[in-house]
Order: structure tokens, then sequence, then C-alpha cells
């Protein structure tokens, strides 16, 4: 069995595990949500309970529907080891990087920032690789949802969709700590990303054109990356 879908039944575990047991709104913010008031207190576990745990079903949906189609595409090229080293590498490290960014009560749930670790190694790698779960090649998935994470933390009003429980911020970091793991391997990264690039311009004219014909709506906000514990922890 692949690792991915290991990943993937253990966020599902985790998450429904978290729903139907945990009762105690403070038992799960000092467990299993990882903050800064966590890390000082000696509760490094939490960073990993936090990796697998998500706020929602459709928070957990969104997230392994996009694990699903990264993480197998770059298990496939890198190989078992190498894909949990970026999944941990990529959510850890955008967790920590993330804390200046929030008060230090604020938790944080969910595996989208090491989901964007994947994605940004798959664009650099095989960013023409189809996805017909999103009907476009993934490198493409990956830079549009890159850019609207950046547009979104740029200016939130700006993009429709806006949700002020999501932790974009940590969206960026992961994607950022990704494209280090696809430029050790891969040979043609910049062969990749300059199609990425290509591609992403060609989609942006479709959207213009979209928006020229049938209004200014955006297909774009087709879906979110996406409380149970008591106050509401970001999701990443």
């Amino acid at each position: 069995m692949r690792i991915n879908y290991l990943i993937i039944l253990a966020c599902i575990g985790a998450s429904f595990w978290a729903w139907t047991q945990v009762t105690d709104a403070v038992f799960a913010q000092e467990n299993l949500v990882f903050s800064y008031e966590n890390l000082v207190a000696g509760r490094v576990w939490t960073l990993v309970t936090a990796l697998f745990i998500h706020a929602s079903t459709l928070h957990l949906f969104g997230n392994m529907l996009f694990l699903f189609v990264f993480g197998n595409t770059l298990e496939k090229m890198i190989g078992r080891n190498n894909h949990l080293l970026v999944f941990f590498v990529g959510g850890l490290t955008a967790f920590l990087l993330s804390l200046p960014f929030f008060p230090p009560d604020t938790g944080m749930l969910g595996a989208s920032a090491a989901i964007f670790t994947t994605a940004a190694g798959v664009m650099l790698m095989k960013p023409l690789k189809f996805s017909w779960i999103f009907m476009m090649p993934q490198g493409l998935v990956a830079i549009v949802y890159f850019v609207y994470n950046v547009v979104i933390v740029y200016d939130p009003s700006s993009v429709p969709g806006f949700d002020a429980n999501v932790g974009y911020i940590a969206h960026i970091i992961g994607f950022v700590v990704g494209v280090p793991f696809g430029i050790v391997w891969s040979t043609q990264w910049k062969k990749n990303l300059l199609i990425t690039v290509v591609l992403f311009g060609v989609y942006l004219g479709l959207v213009a054109a979209f928006a020229v014909l049938f209004g200014p709506q955006s297909p774009i906000n087709t879906f979110s990356f996406g409380s149970v514990f008591g106050q509401s922890p970001f999701h990443v």
C-alpha cells in the first residue's frame, strides 16, 4: 500500500476520533491543537497531532482530495520515504514559521500546509501530469492555489471566499518549503517552472475571457482548502 494512502487514513481516523471521543475543549486545545502556548509549555507532540486532525468534515474532505492527487503523484516519483519526509518537513515547518503571524493562543489544525509542500514538488517535477479530478494539469492546480493564497493574504477583500479561520499564511509557507525539494529532485525544474508559468498565463487569459463574457465572478474559487475544539482553530 502506498504511504500516501496510509497518511490519508491516519488523517481520517485521527479526525473522526477527535470529533467523536474528545468532548473536553480544554483537553483538545492543550493536547491536539498546535499553538505557541502549547509549544512553550512543552507540548511538542501537538505539532504532530495537529497535522492529522482536522476541524470539520469539509476541511478534512478538501485536504484529503488534494493529498490524494498530489501525494500519489509525488510518491510515484520519489518513493515512500521521501514522500514522508516532504509531508512532515513541510507541515511541521509551516506550523512553526506561522507562529509569528498569529496570537499566542491561536490554534492550528490540518494538513493543508504539508499538502502545499507536496504540490510545489509536483509543480517542479511533473507539472503536466493531468488530474482528472480537477480537469487540469497538476502544475497549474498548484500555482493557481498558491497565487490564490498570496492574493488573499495581501488583500483579503479582493478575492471571494475569504475565511478568517483559514491559515493562508501557513499554506504559502508550506508551498515555499516544497520548492527546494522540487529543485533537488528534478534536473528540469527550470523548464517545468516555465511550463507552469505559461499554463498559468493561459489560465488567466481564460479567466479574463470568462469574466468578460459572463461577469466578474472568477472560477478560481471553485474549491477552497479547508469548530470543534472550543476556540476556533485556524485550518491549515
